[in-house]
């Protein structure tokens, strides 16, 4: 999808918390409405938008409801500077791109490697050196690729990672499989106690001290003297 009418489409603050929704589990548009507090008819307009846009999808359950779920993934970048604006979108980067064909990720981007220390200011190209600025600028946009590719591959590489978690707790019971996975992934992200937890996956403290009790009952978690944290840790 253009980025231009992406930012356009994500302008709109009720399809953000549409997409912040549906990023947690899958959901009907009763549900949607309840969230956002408006009337079905506008999430419905607003879902409309977003399928068609390819961010949302819809599947129908064996009740024939029909349920609206995250349809793939997509990175919105904007680039606001004196010297330029930008937006790009893009898909996450291919499971086999080699991640050792970028040359600059591991690069101390404070100096530039040819440069002379003696002779350099901050940004590593001479002082007044034109020449030496040119090849500045060209390492620094090879290096704002290069990361840009690296954090699409991360993105991809997250998603499948958090894939994997779901099903593993999907037979948990009670909730979708992804909110037991974002509570293990909160945990393991340094969130040791149910109110901290609670906020980092947007849930209430009930919804997340069941998920913790089902989490250690499982082998998943264990309670420390500091607070949770991954069993085995």
């Amino acid at each position: 999808m253009d980025s231009a009418a992406l930012l356009d489409l994500l302008g709109n603050e009720n399809r953000r918390r549409i997409l912040r929704l549906l990023a947690r589990k899958p959901c009907y548009v009763t549900e949607i409405s309840e969230y956002l507090g408006v009337s079905p008819k506008a999430v419905i307009d607003h879902l409309r938008k977003l399928e068609e846009a390819g961010l949302v999808e819809s599947r129908v359950d064996s009740q024939r409801r029909k349920y609206f779920s995250i349809a793939r993934n997509l990175r919105l970048e904007v680039s606001v500077s004196p010297y330029g604006f930008g937006t790009k979108s893009a898909y996450p980067a291919s499971r086999g791109f080699d991640m050792s064909r970028c040359r600059y990720l591991s690069l101390d981007v404070g100096t530039s490697p040819d440069a002379d220390p003696d002779s350099t200011d901050a940004s590593g190209a001479s002082d007044g050196d034109v020449a030496s600025l040119a090849g500045e600028l060209g390492r620094l946009e090879a290096l704002e690729n290069e990361l840009s590719m690296a954090q699409r591959w991360v993105q991809g590489r997250l998603t499948d990672v958090m894939d994997g978690l779901s099903e593993r707790f999907d037979d948990l019971g009670g909730m979708d499989g992804r909110f037991y996975a974002e509570v293990a992934a909160a945990v393991a992200d340094g969130a040791s106690v149910p109110e901290r937890i609670a906020r980092q996956v947007d849930a209430s403290p009930e919804a997340v001290d069941d998920a913790l009790r089902l989490l250690a009952e499982h082998g998943v978690l264990e309670r420390g003297d500091d607070g949770w944290l991954i069993a085995g840790e």
